[in-house]
């Protein structure tokens, strides 16, 4: 009856109907009972945002003037509806009741010449976590974070809930400022060693975990390659392919090999886990996959795209074990130069799991045992990945300097050391093989193909790289010669970075630069690869941890090796825009999820070391305090209401004056500061300005 109803409001457009209308169309003998039937459904309908009600009881289809999205609300009452091609504004009169997270409909109107959203209905509640709380056999629901409304927790015979257990909820009915709830999922116990981990997870709705199909079919999968997997498969298991990870991957994409050709060209051999063989489409675990689109890293736990007899056992390719692979192999001339280029179905065996810690010192020519018969074939990558590399640089690819850290934990999950992370030659050389391969397979298969899944980088927006060169200024920095703003290149940015380097506020100027940037994303419609300086890239060396390179290679051998793959081309065409939407967004949900951990466990780590003192740069300023790094690369606050001075802060926020307008601190300074609070549940670290540097005084 409710398809029957929405159809109704489908075959008459945007023209807007009363209940009795629609009982009339749905049939010409009506009684009181067929009314409310009708009514109770149009609530339904309006409930989940298919249509909207207007004046005098009419209700009408939702539009293109109504848009629905997650809202956030900022201090001062007013809000934005979250969109990928730009939020939207809320004034705070037209927030309605929504929260922070809230799924809203909201119209969109036109304001002053700008465009502006207003809050129609709040469609799904961003309830936060709750947990259980059995007092005198009364059973209640206590909300993780203060909430401003009250939680009444409906009965569900779904889930048998006892003390302690932190719940993921649901609100089903509003009443004023009482919100009856139901429990949707139990997270864990709150005493269990992961449950904070787990927590940040079911917030930013990160799927855990498997469904019992899923465990059913993989019991069904084969643990080693068989007869079976040599058809229209070329065997190169003979051939000297080794994997290079780190020490504790156990998740292996990737191997690769080199050749010298008598004419002195390389032949570079890169195989890929061939996922495909053993998820098959529209099976339970492609759609767990395609649900979760990728693996998240935290800092004391992964979350698997597959389940671990796929990721760390059929697929994975572990040494001397034969294992089936696309392999793609790249021809390049003395100059680093494609010449030819071909991907094939493969079986091949890894001669040897390599770490980057051994191959490193052999690159810087060292010798490491159990490796005497691979020496040659690494310096010889070597030397291909510094061409690799001169190639890129030319063409225009960004080099911004890594900042990233990596938290060192024990066996409990508790941080016990943070180390900045290594980027050296053998991460750079597997690095240089895997874009080379990306290019190779994308090229080879939009070559024969109208569809493709393209890895995309935007120019950045043009007023965000002018504010840069203004921030720039601010600091005493200038750049030579002026931009064309609307039409930067990646020689621009290639020359801004070459000009900061070695400066005293490179660190600073490198980040900020870095944040002017877009985000890559998936997407069907290729506008190049901005930051590689790529014109047609993708992912497709990753398979076993992104969802998108297991797309890509059913594309692949489809369309390339000529094999039925229970899917045409054509259907998994028409799906690309959809699943390209889906995998950026689950994207972006994982790095926003492994960066919350990492917050959680640095604050963590520092509930040990209340009253310690550290040295920091001050990385970000703003009205009521600034942000630190300290020399072990914790990020805290520092509030001016514990500085025993008035500051006030410049207009560009670089810099902050005193009482007798003498600039008191300036961002990029050195500072001697002391942790004075850390808290994991708001991730939130805490210091106090000791001393400034000698260099400031």
């Amino acid at each position: 009856m409710k398809e029957k109803v929405l159809n109704i409001f489908k075959r008459n457009g945007n023209k807007k109907l009363d209940p009795i209308e629609i009982v009339k169309y749905l049939s010409k003998d009506y009684d009181v009972k067929d009314i409310k039937e009708v009514m109770d459904i149009l609530y339904e309908l309006v409930s989940d945002g298919s249509i909207v009600s207007c004046k005098k009881g009419m209700f009408k289809l939702t539009g293109d003037e109504y848009v629905k999205g997650k809202v956030e609300r900022v201090s001062s009452g007013n809000g934005y509806l979250l969109q990928s091609d730009g939020d939207i504004y809320i004034d705070k009169k037209n927030m309605n009741t929504a929260l922070t997270g809230d799924l809203c409909l909201c119209e969109i109107f036109k304001r002053f010449g700008s465009t502006e959203a207003k809050v129609k209905k709040v469609l799904d509640r961003n309830l936060p976590l709750g947990e259980i709380v059995e007092d005198s056999g009364i059973v209640y629901v206590k909300p993780l974070k203060e909430y401003p409304y009250e939680l009444e927790l409906l009965y569900n015979k779904e889930f048998s809930l006892v003390d302690g257990e932190i719940v993921k909820l649901k609100c089903v009915e509003e009443n004023n400022k009482v919100l009856k709830v139901k429990v949707i999922k139990k997270i864990g116990h709150k005493n269990s060693p992961d449950i904070d981990t787990l927590k940040i997870m079911a917030e930013l709705d990160v799927p855990a975990g498997f469904s019992e199909e899923t465990m059913n079919e993989v019991k069904s999968l084969p643990t080693e390659v068989l007869e079976s997997d040599y058809k229209g498969r070329t065997d190169i298991s003979n051939e000297m392919i080794f994997t290079i990870d780190g020490k504790d991957t156990k998740d292996i994409d990737d191997a690769v090999g080199l050749k010298m050709l008598d004419n002195g060209n390389y032949l570079l051999n890169v195989s890929i886990a061939d996922v495909t063989n053993y998820v098959k489409w529209n099976s339970s675990i492609f759609n767990d996959a395609y649900n979760k689109g990728n693996s998240t890293y935290m800092a004391d736990k992964v979350e698997p795209m597959l389940p671990i007899e796929l990721s760390n056992g059929i697929c994975s390719l572990n040494p001397n074990v034969l294992r089936c692979a696309v392999t793609t192999e790249i021809e390049f001339d003395t100059n680093g130069n494609v010449v030819n280029k071909r991907m094939y179905p493969s079986i091949i065996k890894s001669r040897k799991k390599m770490n980057y810690d051994d191959v490193n010192i052999i690159l810087k020519g060292g010798h490491v045992s159990g490796y005497e018969e691979f020496e040659s074939t690494l310096l010889n990558m070597l030397e291909l990945s510094k061409k690799l590399k001169k190639k890129k640089l030319e063409r225009g690819e960004i080099e911004f300097p890594s900042d990233e850290i990596k938290l060192i934990v024990d066996e409990n999950g508790k941080v016990i050391d943070i180390k900045k992370r290594v980027q050296d030659l053998g991460e750079n050389l597997i690095e240089e093989f895997m874009i080379a391969s990306n290019e190779a397979s994308i090229d080879l298969l939009t070559n024969e193909c109208d569809y493709g899944i393209y890895r995309v980088h935007a120019k950045p927006a043009p007023k965000k790289i002018e504010d840069f060169v203004k921030f720039m200024s601010s600091l005493g920095y200038s750049t030579k010669g002026k931009f064309n703003y609307s039409d930067i290149s990646n020689k621009n940015i290639q020359m801004i970075l070459n000009e900061i380097k070695g400066v005293k506020d490179e660190d600073i100027l490198s980040r900020k630069l870095l944040r002017s940037m877009q985000k890559a994303v998936y997407s069907t419609d290729n506008i190049g690869h901005f930051g590689l300086g790529s014109k047609k890239y993708t992912h497709e060396t990753s398979p076993i941890r992104r969802f998108s390179d297991l797309l890509l290679h059913y594309m692949i051998k489809i369309v390339l090796f000529k094999w039925d793959m229970g899917v045409s081309i054509n259907e998994i065409g028409r799906g690309l825009v959809e699943a390209c939407d889906h995998i950026s967004m689950t994207e972006r949900r994982s790095d926003e999820c492994e960066y919350a951990v990492e917050d959680m466990k640095m604050a963590e780590y520092m509930e040990g070391h209340i009253g310690e003192e550290y040295d920091a740069i001050v990385d970000t300023l703003l009205k009521n305090g600034f942000f630190v790094e300290t020399s072990n690369y914790v990020e805290g606050f520092v509030s001016l209401d514990t500085i025993n001075d008035y500051y006030t802060i410049n207009d560009e926020m670089t810099y902050y004056f005193d009482r007798k307008k003498r600039i008191a601190l300036r961002l990029g300074d050195k500072v001697r500061v002391k942790c004075i609070a850390a808290n994991k549940e708001t991730r939130h670290i805490d210091f106090i300005l000791v001393d400034k540097s000698k260099e400031d005084k």
